[in-house]
């Protein structure tokens, strides 16, 4: 066998581990049976994160403080700063050449240098004809109007400025005409011209240096550019209206003319009107001590909008969010690399959450766990009970043969402690392959071929457990351990105890048979009345359903009963109970026991009427109470039931 390897470009890192999908659906579990809905309990996940990996809440505080940083730190003055610093180092060099020159045209010129306007603007445009006399002077009015230039081009077009590194005239010019092409192809592309796509492709073979984004089309390259220009317009809209008026006159001194300028000025309104959806009119606010020239405002600007866009895809707040929408690249220049991979890694997580049908569509549209989940999250509750009581595997202690040990077709590899008996076949048949496989030739019998029959008693149960949704429940935090009780139980059921019929029953001020998906996704509601009556009731209706099966009610409540049901199906609340209330259901307790039922009361709180009521119940159809802890209900549950079967 051979093997080929290379370099890993890009994609997902084939050496980073599988989301950990049990882990994350206990958490999703935690989150539901506690009320919440499925789809907000996966949201919530994604926001909260894993044990590896920072979730979406963690990634929105760093987005806000990186937008925090950027407008503390730094302000937009920094262009107009350099022009005056320039500017005040020009005229000191040229006083200084004036000074010993005795003639009346050095008087004049002083005289002049000293009425110009206090206005930076004002003063390089007094100066445009000017006749220098000092070198560095000349040379400063110059780097003014180069820096200018560099930085309208910049503020315009990223990475302008490092372009521009020399500005020789020839250089001026090929901007010049770049800017003019591209006006004629944004005015041609505006008007529907059919030529468009050849005078684009014409336009980037001349031009292409000055746009590293390399767009493909006419529209890529107008996206690129008025976002940019969108920037620069928001930089301008975030200074004074003394900062907006300085740098609207200077730009006219830009490579000393004033046509870059205006042909900057038909670029922007071109782009205005072609996308008119782009943010022209917000501002920012800037109080930092760092300053920004006019290319670095415009890419803070640009910086800013994007975080912006990035804390909107990881609110996931909008219809049909996903985090497949996250701009990972963008990510990955705002906060770094490993930003881009725990977001990257929720997302994977996502779409194997969804992938591996671990929720699906209800009827009316909404997002529930799957009976792939439920089966996940009753095995996890169940291992949680059994824990609990203290290494029973969850089946019931049995001496006898026969009945009790009978085969349920199903084999499964020994466990220190197992009784059953061995599969000969399928033992005998493990050694061999085993052996092949290893080479061998002789064929050996090891413990880890050793398969044994499952067996299971074949006597049935029918199980009623009547779990109290009052908002009691809820309140006092019984309803995450009365679900946990629930899929504990009925995943107990369903793999060790299949003949037995489970019947799930809720009531508050009514009562209802439900399935175990709609009990683990029932969230609290406001609700006064304790029916346990029509509980009782329909736990007898489905006792009657199994008349050849041992019949076992278990009754989990916080509450006495408040609410009993009329003879027209409407239910009567009061507190504290009617005598009718407590007639009714003690009604329902006696045909019960007729029907050889002991009803057990797992009792929560410590309430004195409730305690009476509850007793009341154990004596008359010969069952008992259990006063667990939260953390004890599930085990206390399960353990009943195995004592009731037996």
């Amino acid at each position: 066998m051979t093997y080929a390897y290379g370099p890993w470009h890009d994609g997902p890192d084939p050496l980073a581990p599988p989301a950990d999908l049990r882990a994350a659906l206990d958490e999703i579990g935690r989150d539901v049976l506690g009320g919440s809905s499925p789809r907000a309990a996966l949201e919530e996940l994604l926001r909260r994160g894993t044990r590896t990996t920072t979730g979406l809440d963690e990634l929105t505080r760093r987005i806000w403080q990186r937008r925090s940083e950027i407008q503390r730190r730094n302000n937009l003055d920094g262009t107009l700063n350099e022009v005056r610093r320039l500017l005040d180092e020009a005229l000191d060099a040229e006083k200084r050449a004036l000074f010993p020159d005795p003639s009346d045209d050095a008087r004049f010129d002083e005289a002049r240098l000293d009425a110009l306007p206090p206005g930076t603007a004002a003063a390089v445009r007094e100066l445009a004809e000017y006749p220098w006399r000092s070198e560095q002077g000349r040379e400063n009015y110059q780097k003014i109007q180069e820096l200018l230039g560099k930085e309208l081009l910049d503020s315009r077009f990223e990475g302008m400025k490092e372009a521009l590194q020399s500005t020789r005239p020839e250089d001026v010019e090929r901007v010049r005409q770049m800017l003019a092409d591209l006006n004629a192809l944004l005015a041609a592309h505006a008007q529907g011209f059919s030529d468009v796509h050849e005078r684009f492709t014409e336009f980037m073979r001349r031009h292409g240096e000055f746009f590293p984004e390399n767009p493909k089309n006419v529209d890529e390259l107008i996206d690129a550019l008025a976002a940019r220009a969108a920037a620069a317009q928001r930089m301008l809209n975030s200074m004074t209206p003394e900062q907006r008026a300085e740098l609207a006159e200077l730009s006219q001194q830009a490579f000393g003319s004033p046509e870059l300028a205006q042909q900057l000025s038909n670029l922007d309104a071109q782009l205005r009107a072609l996308r008119p959806g782009e943010d022209w009119e917000s501002a920012g606010r800037f109080r930092g001590n760092n300053p920004m020239g006019l290319g670095e405002g415009a890419q803070a600007m640009a910086d800013l909008a994007e975080l912006d866009a990035l804390a909107e895809q990881l609110a996931q707040s909008y219809p049909g969010a996903s985090l497949d929408d996250l701009d990972l690249e963008a990510l990955t220049r705002q906060l770094g690399e490993d930003a881009a991979v725990d977001a990257r890694r929720l997302s994977e997580l996502e779409r194997e959450l969804r992938g591996q049908g671990l929720f699906e569509r209800s009827p009316d549209g909404s997002l529930r766990l799957s009976p792939k989940a439920l089966r996940r999250l009753g095995e996890t509750a169940l291992s949680d009970v059994v824990r609990t009581l203290r290494g029973r595997t969850g089946e019931r202690e049995t001496a006898s043969a026969g009945a009790a040990g009978e085969p349920t077709g199903s084999t499964r590899p020994w466990r220190f402690g197992d009784t059953q008996p061995w599969d000969a076949s399928r033992t005998v048949r493990n050694a061999v392959l085993r052996t092949a496989s290893a080479g061998g030739a002789a064929v050996r019998l090891d413990v880890a071929d050793v398969e044994i029959t499952e067996t299971e008693h074949r006597s049935r149960a029918a199980v009623a457990l009547c779990v109290d949704t009052s908002w009691s429940m809820v309140q006092e935090g019984r309803w995450l351990p009365m679900k946990r009780t629930a899929l504990a139980l009925h995943q107990l059921i369903s793999t060790r105890f299949r003949n037995d019929a489970l019947q799930l029953i809720t009531f508050g001020r009514y009562a209802a048979p439900v399935e175990l998906g709609d009990l683990v996704g029932l969230e609290g509601a406001w609700e006064q009345g304790t029916n346990a009556h029509h509980a009782l009731l329909l736990a007898g209706r489905h006792l009657r359903r199994h008349p050849d099966a041992r019949p076992v009610v278990l009754m989990v409540t916080d509450g006495e009963p408040t609410a009993h049901l009329e003879a027209d199906g409407v239910a009567e609340f009061s507190y504290p109970p009617l005598p009718q209330t407590i007639r009714r259901t003690i009604g329902e307790v006696d045909r019960l026991a007729k029907l050889g039922a002991a009803v057990t009361v797992f009792r929560l709180g410590d309430d004195p009427r409730l305690t009476s009521f509850v007793n009341l119940i154990a004596r008359r159809s010969g069952g008992r109470v259990v006063a667990p802890d939260l953390d004890g209900l599930g085990a206390a549950v399960v353990d009943d039931y195995l004592r009731n079967r037996r």
